[in-house]
């Protein structure tokens, strides 16, 4: 599918394994650094080894009833680190989307209904994980790839 035919949407992913992760949330929500945190838990071995697919933007495609995330050509390898600026890192062409973290989720609880620990994207069902404003999202991620 060529990029005029993918929707491009303002959100940060990384792909852990062979699973993708979907960052959404607000302007300054904390997207860059989740992803951050990811890449850096990749590398201490607390997960598998992670790797960039884009930030700021990415482009969604469904494939074979699957969600696949990619980067933008324009912003290949680049994450903002607040306080570094614009930095280059190693970084993967696209991913299945396994979860979706929903950054500053207004229906985030403590123990959420099953609903809301899922969403819909371009038709595709996927788990999702609702994070409160001023809550960490790490944790969260961490336990969601490292229990069932």
């Amino acid at each position: 599918m060529s990029a005029a035919g993918q929707a491009s949407i303002h959100a940060t992913a990384v792909v852990s394994g062979e699973r993708g992760i979907l960052i959404r949330g607000p302007s300054g929500s904390g997207k860059s650094r989740l992803a951050l945190e990811l890449i850096l838990a990749g590398q201490a071995g607390q997960i598998p080894p992670t790797l960039l697919v884009g930030d700021d933007r990415v482009r969604l495609t469904v494939h074979d009833a699957s969600l696949i995330v990619a980067g933008v050509p324009e912003l290949a390898g680049k994450i903002e680190i607040r306080g570094l600026g614009i930095r280059s890192i190693n970084h993967a062409g696209q991913a299945p989307v396994a979860v979706v973290v929903d950054l500053e989720a207004a229906d985030a609880e403590r123990l959420p209904p099953l609903q809301a620990l899922k969403t819909t994207v371009s038709g595709v069902e996927i788990p999702r994980i609702p994070v409160g404003r001023g809550y960490a999202a790490l944790p969260l991620v961490l336990g969601f790839l490292t229990t069932v």
